[in-house]
């Protein structure tokens, strides 16, 4: 298999890193200009295009070469959308992350995946019951979770005892979390597989768990919720999977505990009621044939279409679309469809426009092809 070159692993890594760069900015700024380092070359005069007075902050690239160095110190490597190794499931999202670190085998973020997801403080039974199901479970697919308390860590420690099982942790890969759970954090690493999204050293905080989530229901062909409150993460895992078109699993609980209301609640709307290992796996799609990374480019996410080069920052159409899309968007996510079909000027242009608005930090770019206008002016680096 190729390798992806140094150079584009560092510029790729400082990309996804760059103050304002979101992960569908890095799939748009890649589909625009073709490369990173062409990107980065292109941020700060986007940014000052869309209002911001200083330069968007971009990691130097000796620090891109720190944090491969310590990754590569920890026994842990860089896995880079669109390329070699990368997980194709994942590869599908609109918001996939650009860039993931990985500590153990790589090759089982591409295998066929199950997740298993529930409370952190789940009863002795929903725990039993999900090391169970993941033990019966690894012995055909990879079993996914979250290393969190209660049903995460049972699912793990059920999976290892047949099979192979992936973390995907909120933090940096350095910084286990919860504490307690660092010995099972080797433990997998060993065997199978931990995945985090952010740099070495980063604490995890409460923003850092939802995109942990769709992670894990990104790398899966479908969610198996153990035990969930009704306000609980499990079920934003189960709602990313379903929006993805995975498919979601509950086990039922008892009517009378709060821990299974949410799970409840997923098999009122549909979900595959579960109490073996072969509702799972009798129900789970065939892992999809897709496309090498390699033959074909990164797209940008779906319905956007693609800035024209001839565009010029300074040409009199930017400046006009410029005025009228901020007229038309607001703090309410709207449809990039709706922006481009209201505005009087070029679906090109319009692209343009919303990419060095988010690049100024005005914008936010949404899953399902929306854009939110962030109103406040704080936002804008001074």
């Amino acid at each position: 298999m190729p390798r992806t070159r140094p150079d584009q692993l560092l510029d790729s890594w400082r990309l996804a890193q760059t103050e304002g760069v979101g992960p569908i900015a890095w799939r748009r700024l890649l589909s625009r200009f073709g490369s990173a380092a062409a990107a980065l070359d292109a941020l700060p005069r986007l940014a000052r295009a869309g209002g911001r007075t200083a330069p968007p902050v971009i990691p130097a690239t000796a620090e891109a070469e720190k944090e491969l160095e310590r990754l590569r110190k920890f026994g842990a490597k860089l896995l880079v959308l669109n390329e070699p190794g990368y997980p194709p499931l994942l590869a599908m999202l609109d918001d996939a992350p650009p860039v993931i670190a990985v500590q153990g085998d790589p090759t089982l973020l591409s295998a066929r995946a199950v997740a298993m997801v529930g409370g952190r403080n789940a009863s002795a039974n929903g725990q039993r019951m999900a090391e169970s199901l993941a033990a019966g479970l690894a012995r055909s697919v990879v079993v996914v979770s979250g290393l969190a308390r209660g049903i995460d860590a049972a699912a793990h420690a059920g999976a290892l005892t047949t099979g192979r099982t992936v973390a995907v942790v909120a933090g940096g890969l350095d910084l286990p979390y919860p504490p307690e759970h660092a010995a099972l954090q080797r433990r997998i690493a060993e065997t199978g597989a931990v995945v985090a999204e952010t740099p070495l050293g980063t604490a995890p905080q409460a923003r850092h768990f939802p995109r942990r989530n769709r992670i894990i229901a990104g790398l899966s062909l479908g969610v198996v919720v153990v035990e969930a409150a009704t306000r609980s993460g499990s079920l934003i895992t189960a709602r990313i999977a379903q929006e993805i078109g995975r498919e979601v699993f509950a086990v039922p609980g008892s009517p009378t505990d709060p821990r299974s209301r949410g799970a409840n609640d997923l098999l009122r709307q549909g979900a595959i009621l579960t109490e073996t290992a072969e509702d799972v796996l009798d129900n789970l799609p065939p892992h999809p044939m897709l496309p090498s990374p390699l033959d074909n480019p990164v797209p940008a996410p779906p319905g956007l279409a693609e800035p024209s080069p001839e565009l010029a920052d300074d040409s009199p159409e930017l400046a006009r679309t410029r005025s009228q899309v901020l007229d038309l968007l607001g703090p309410s996510p709207t449809p990039v469809d709706d922006v481009v079909r209201r505005c009087q000027f070029s679906p090109a242009a319009v692209m343009v426009v919303l990419l060095e608005l988010e690049l100024a930090g005005r914008l936010e770019l949404l899953p399902g092809n929306r854009v939110a206008l962030l109103t406040d002016e704080a936002c804008i680096s001074e």
